[in-house]
């Protein structure tokens, strides 16, 4: 967690980190309400736990145009969108202590400044008022997946629709079809299917839906997604955290498209190795493809605190994403033929 202090010229020094009292979630207020409260006056990069009280919070701005501009809307002001709590804001400052970060990898915000073919990625895919509004289809997704079964992985949770994917193996279980996708996901379906820039997207049939719950500071080792198992386009859909996201590529291997396998390669330690980041906020959808699919590993460092440019960007939200797939046509293939023959087999 990135550490606050007050500004060392007092109250008349601004910063873009405000320290607000009367406000967190022990008088009823999470911290995504409270970013999307605050995100009135400028883009939030976090909000965080001031002390474990869960009474006072820090919310963190891009810039002190947007601190300023809630300090003078807010501080000792009744919030009608905080349940007309009175607020009670001073500036504050980071102090940078020490902290897990990817300070080694230059971390953006953009997949074109990775120059990585085949990787994009969309802000606000979702928007903040649907993710926030219960009544918003896309509101609805969290709520859809905590209503449903986990299956406990060592360190997060899982949720598996159309095939299941089976960890052990690295392969779908074609003997276990679990049906066509939930209907809580049709809409993001078609948010997809709407982007022209997503170029083959919409004249493919998704048909595996994974759902990861990551806790705070929990990441995924680095991995190429199964070929034989998937075909080449994948989203990855970020709800709640957000999270960094690196990409390794060892240089001692050639990309040859489809047909290497690169998930069986397992590089020795000392060989050169090529990184990455980006930076995944909450609402944005990563799309990957070529290259990017088969070339580069994807890993999510095991941290609690991100660095992202001069920011340090704290986990502080369970990181909730959907990633979309469409399983070959070959496996496909066998599991309805399987389907068809155990159905016969009955008559």
């Amino acid at each position: 967690m990135p550490r606050f202090t007050s500004p060392n010229g007092g109250d008349d020094v601004s910063s873009p980190h405000l320290y607000v009292a009367n406000c967190g979630p022990a008088v009823g207020f999470s911290h995504e309400t409270i970013a999307s409260v605050f995100a009135i006056y400028g883009e939030v990069e976090g909000v965080y736990a001031a002390d474990e009280s869960g009474t006072r919070v820090i919310v963190s701005y891009h810039d002190k145009t947007s601190s300023q501009a809630a300090m003078k809307a807010l501080n000792r002001h009744p919030c009608s969108s905080l349940g007309g709590h009175t607020l009670h804001i001073q500036y504050s400052v980071q102090s940078l202590g020490k902290v897990n970060n990817t300070a080694s990898v230059p971390v953006s915000t953009s997949a074109s400044d990775l120059d990585i073919l085949g990787l994009h990625l969309m802000h606000d895919f979702v928007t903040p008022q649907e993710e926030q509004v219960k009544d918003q289809i896309f509101g609805e997704l969290l709520a859809a997946v905590d209503d449903r079964p986990w299956h406990h992985l060592a360190k997060r949770r899982v949720q598996h629709y159309g095939y299941e994917f089976c960890y052990d193996i690295r392969n779908v279980n074609t003997n276990q079809y679990l049906g066509e996708l939930p209907s809580f996901i049709s809409p993001v379906l078609q948010r997809i299917r709407s982007f022209q820039a997503l170029g083959r997207a919409a004249d493919m049939s998704l048909d595996q839906l994974t759902v990861n719950e990551y806790p705070p500071g929990v990441g995924l080792s680095p991995h190429v997604d199964t070929h034989s198992a998937f075909d080449e386009l994948i989203f990855s859909l970020s709800l709640a955290g957000p999270c960094i996201m690196e990409f390794r590529k060892y240089t001692t291997g050639v990309w040859q498209g489809n047909s290497t396998d690169l998930e069986n390669q397992i590089p020795g330690k000392n060989l050169n190795l090529v990184k990455k980041a980006i930076y995944l906020p909450p609402r944005s959808l990563l799309s990957i493809s070529g290259e990017a699919r088969y070339a580069w590993h994807h890993y999510i460092p095991h941290h609690k605190v991100d660095q992202v440019y001069d920011s340090l960007i704290r986990r502080s939200a369970r990181r909730v994403s959907f990633t979309l797939r469409k399983v070959r046509p070959a496996l496909a293939d066998v599991n309805s033929l399987s389907s068809v023959i155990r159905k016969n087999s009955h008559i």
